[in-house]
């Protein structure tokens, strides 16, 4: 099983900058979806995602992080469009 810290720290390894922003990342684990829950947060704005075990598994191995990385890039512009309407 995949320790939610060390998925957290694989995201901001892959966004050096979402700290620097101030968008805040949590993950946790949903046991009935069976995947992870990667949520970004800036002021009010909260967006999340879900992100299966395989995809999380391959990531956390390096094996390919391209689905995480495409969701993370979504939740990143979507929430810069909320903070900007």
């Amino acid at each position: 099983m995949i320790d939610k810290k060390e998925l957290c720290d694989k995201i901001r390894t892959l966004y050096p900058d979402i700290g620097e922003c101030g968008i805040d990342v949590a993950v946790d684990y949903d046991q009935q979806q069976k995947s992870w829950v990667v949520d970004l947060k800036k002021g009010a704005a909260r967006l999340k995602t879900f992100l299966e075990d395989g995809d999380a598994e391959k990531c956390m191995l390096g094996q390919k992080c391209v689905g995480l990385g495409i969701e993370i890039a979504q939740l990143r512009a979507n929430i810069e469009r909320l903070k900007e309407a």
